[in-house]
């Protein structure tokens, strides 16, 4: 059968491939439009599959809301520059609303949900061969709320950091400040019940070890112990961080001013915690070029 260009064209349209892939899987299907998708949904796994070892610590995190319901998450790429193409930040919306629709609880749930797109695995794996670089949903939190509470939501640096927070008794703007206020002081748990109790433990064992090593009797080193992890506690509790509009209150009194109490917090910062790549854009462009 004669492949057209009409058809290398509508299958490319279709599938967002090269010209030459669309034309081989044509040539592959024998002219069967089905057929040839399948080869280059085929043909991105394997793509996708070689790219597995690379680093992909870029990419951008997001919230969506829809009534008592949001759900907030991070998905990579391996450039920044990638994380700010059209196609990547519709393909995290997409995800974003799916998963807004769903009840996955883990990851592997989560790539299974279905999307205009087919899976989301499937259309992660197929932004993979149209992009070029490994790209990944790497978590996400689907968050619930009651009708007398609140989401805060905020987004830092186009959505590099994003934080969800659920308070009750209070406005939305106060909701937001408290999201601003997780965003920029990065604190790791909501309050002090939250903080793993081997966290503590291991935080009291290190200040303890100081104050010995500084020359302190024992029971003056407890004491110092005990007033360094109220200090510690002020630095990863939410609740417990003095606030960043009036460094005189903590967070928690600033919301029990306004009547109410902060319930759940979600902070999300892209790449924290995994190893970055160390390559600049004039290598990067390089090893396109060669086809790495």
């Amino acid at each position: 059968m004669e492949i057209t260009a009409s058809m290398v064209k509508e299958l490319r349209e279709t599938s967002g491939a090269g010209m030459m892939d669309c034309k081989k899987a044509l040539e592959e299907s024998h002219g069967d439009m089905e057929q040839a998708m399948n080869y280059l949904r085929e043909k991105g796994i394997a793509k996708s599959a070689k790219k597995e070892s690379r680093i992909a610590a870029e990419g951008l995190a997001n919230i969506f809301i829809d009534g008592n319901k949001a759900v907030i998450l991070e998905v990579n790429s391996e450039t920044d520059f990638v994380s700010k193409n059209e196609e990547f930040i519709k393909m995290i919306d997409v995800i974003g609303h799916a998963l807004l629709n769903s009840e996955a609880n883990t990851l592997e749930e989560a790539l299974a949900v279905s999307t205009p797109y087919g899976s989301v695995n499937d259309y992660i794996v197929s932004m993979v061969a149209k992009i070029g670089e490994k790209l990944s949903l790497r978590r996400f939190a689907i968050v619930s709320k009651n009708d007398d509470e609140v989401f805060g939501n905020y987004l830092h640096m186009g959505g590099k950091i994003a934080a969800l927070t659920v308070l009750k008794g209070v406005s939305e703007e106060v909701a937001r400040e408290v999201s601003m206020q997780a965003a920029a002081m990065k604190p790791l748990y909501l309050n002090i019940e939250s903080v793993p109790a081997d966290v503590v433990e291991n935080e009291r064992k290190i200040q303890k070890e100081l104050a010995m090593n500084e020359g302190k009797p024992a029971d003056i080193a407890e004491k110092m112990v005990e007033g360094r992890i109220k200090k510690f506690y002020k630095e990863i509790c939410l609740v417990e961080q003095p606030f960043i509009k009036d460094g005189d209150v903590s967070v928690a009194d600033y919301v029990a001013k306004n009547g109410g109490e902060v319930l759940k917090m979600v902070r999300y910062e892209v790449g924290e915690g995994m190893e970055k790549r160390n390559e600049n854009f004039a290598e990067e462009v390089m090893n396109q070029v060669k086809g790495n």
